[in-house]
């Protein structure tokens, strides 16, 4: 069974970088769009930003101008990089992959950013 692992999370002051990492444990067929969702204590999972098999991008309002989404589809890998990080942006990150017949979650990775 396929499984996606995450990483990258952790804790970091405001102003901040961190880049998260997402990999899949087997192989994948035909991926579609890949990407990355939140979800902060108390509220619902929402889209962070998402990358199409051919490289359309897809961010949020609220991350736009400091989060960049980015794939290889040699190694079925996407990778979020987060700069000028608020505390707002706490939360626990989730990779997705939408493929032909199936759609993954990992299991999320922390990201908390302190004031």
């Amino acid at each position: 069974q396929v499984q996606l692992v995450e990483s990258g999370g952790g804790l970091v002051q405001a102003g901040g970088s961190l880049r998260l990492s997402c990999a899949s444990s087997g192989s994948i067929f035909s991926i579609n769009v890949m990407g990355w969702y939140r979800q902060a204590p108390g509220k619902q999972r929402e889209l962070v930003a998402s990358i199409s098999s051919g490289g359309n991008t897809n961010y949020a309002d609220f991350v736009k101008g400091r989060f960049s989404i980015s794939r290889d589809n040699a190694k079925n890998t996407v990778s979020l990089q987060m700069n000028s990080l608020k505390p707002e942006d706490t939360g626990v990150y989730y990779c997705n992959i939408v493929a032909r017949f199936s759609s993954y979650w990992g299991q999320g990775t922390q990201v908390t950013v302190s004031s």
